[in-house]
């Protein structure tokens, strides 16, 4: 696989009038509750981001998690948890593995910030294995739920990886709306080395906000902080962490958690009824699946694309070939016309 096609993401295969199974954003716009806080706060923008718009960032999301304020850092995004965290490695001069299948933004910016790459590429159906990241790393990225694969790894196989004089992170992006959260992630806990990296932006409907958090070790956090821009958020950013980790995002959350539940049950029921093979069992809102076997997958995806529908392609993952494609959960009428598509790009490149 081509290093370049690391940089590409799901935003770029899509068109201007497509039906979008490609990006994993859940819902078409912000949650009334959640847009009415952010503009609540557009009179405030005149000021700077206050000490006292961070501190509430933080102890939010410490609340949340069952911790304290001092293990959490709130980000513009996980992107620039990536970011900074590939900084740190290179400072330090750390050896990195990666784990494979798996979301590409950390392992470009290792590379771009110079610290050596080992890949530790998972088999399918893509269980993960401690064994096979070397003792040598000395900093780890693994996903949980791992994009794009949608598999779950069992919380005490990633946390056998935190060891003193390692930095492990774990990007937990869609762990909010896994089945059983509490049993899933490891953010708060008390590891050494730990940084677990949280989005608001995938579950909320803010991706054009870029807003998130770390939640870890407090030393490896304040180092990550010491080496940043002034004001690395600004007011509506930091107002999002606030109040996608509030008491009244619970309630919301739990009920996009069900919804996303019964459309995934629903969309694997009509994927197999119509004889789409499905990758592996999935756990996230978005499921893995293979173009039809024989056929030209580039070519399949663009009768897909014809016919107006945009699929993550997924050989821009290691680990994964052109048969790959990643499918966001949609509701079943959605699915249903995803479903004719397929079929008439299958039967047409079939002649």
């Amino acid at each position: 696989m081509r290093d370049d096609l690391l940089n590409v993401h799901g935003d770029t295969q899509v068109g201007p009038g497509d039906v979008d199974f490609a990006v994993n954003v859940h819902g078409e716009r912000p949650p009334e509750w959640l847009a009415r806080r952010l503009r609540d706060r557009v009179a405030d923008l005149a000021a700077y981001p206050s000490a006292d718009d961070d501190l509430r960032a933080r102890r939010a999301a410490a609340r949340r998690h069952g911790t304290d304020v001092a293990r959490v850092l709130p980000l513009a995004g996980s992107a620039e948890g990536f970011h900074l965290l590939a900084a740190h490695a290179a400072r330090r001069s750390l050896h990195a593995a990666v784990v494979h299948p798996s979301f590409t933004e950390p392992e470009v910016e290792l590379r771009r910030a110079g610290v050596p790459v080992t890949r530790v590429l998972l088999p399918g159906p893509y269980a993960f294995d401690p064994a096979l990241v070397p003792e040598s790393a000395d900093l780890v990225v693994v996903g949980n739920p791992t994009n794009p694969t949608s598999v779950l790894h069992p919380r005490e196989a990633l946390a056998s990886l935190c060891r003193p004089g390692r930095v492990t992170v774990v990007d937990e992006a869609f762990c909010d709306v896994v089945d059983d959260e509490a049993a899933a992630t490891l953010a708060g806990a008390d590891l050494p080395g730990l940084v677990v990296l949280r989005s608001v932006t995938k579950t909320w409907a803010l991706a054009g906000l870029r807003a998130g958090y770390a939640v870890g070790d407090p030393h490896v956090l304040a180092d990550l902080a010491a080496h940043r821009v002034h004001w690395p958020l600004g007011t509506l950013q930091l107002e999002a962490v606030a109040a996608c980790c509030s008491d009244e995002a619970a309630g919301h959350l739990a009920d996009i958690r069900d919804r996303i539940r019964a459309d995934r049950a629903a969309m694997i029921g009509l994927l197999t009824d119509a004889g789409i093979e499905i990758a592996v069992a999935p756990a996230a809102p978005f499921i893995l699946v293979r173009t039809p076997a024989c056929l030209d997958a580039e070519e399949f995806r663009a009768g897909l694309r014809s016919r107006g529908y945009a699929v993550r392609r997924c050989d821009t993952f290691p680990g994964l070939d052109p048969a790959h494609v990643r499918l966001a959960v949609r509701g079943p009428d959605t699915v249903r016309g995803l479903v004719t598509a397929w079929q008439g790009a299958q039967a047409e490149r079939s002649q």
